[in-house]
């Protein structure tokens, strides 16, 4: 059975950093994505990795704040989240696809397996 597990969310202020993690089991994905759906809004994409190779995307509104990483040996990929903001705010996914092409995707339909969430709430 495959699954990803998400953690790291929390309470913090506007300014402060966190980590999120996701562990996944059962199997490796071709490409991880980190996606974020606020209470009203569509879920939306955040950033997305090549497992084999590490690059990274990411969406404009937090290029050069957040940072996709991967750890192939525990199969996990991170989220560093730095200078955050209330905008921020939000349920925090993780994603994993089978894509063998070279764009791991930017769409939710383009992940077929997705974590349980967890929130990341900014205050101001």
């Amino acid at each position: 059975q495959v699954q990803l597990v998400e953690s790291g969310g929390g309470l913090v202020q506007a300014g402060a950093s966190l980590r999120l993690s996701c562990a996944v089991f059962g199997r490796t994905f071709s490409n991880m994505g980190w996606f974020r759906q606020a209470p009203g809004k569509e879920r939306e994409f955040v950033a997305a990795i090549v497992w084999s190779g590490g690059r990274t995307y990411y969406a404009d509104s937090v290029k050069g704040r957040f940072t996709m990483s991967r750890d192939k040996l525990k199969n996990t990929a991170y989220l560093q989240m730095n200078s955050l903001l209330p905008e921020d705010t939000a349920n925090y996914y993780c994603a994993g696809n089978t894509r063998t092409t070279y764009y791991p995707g930017r769409s939710p339909e383009e992940f077929g397996y997705w974590g349980q969430g967890t929130q990341v709430t900014v205050s101001s």
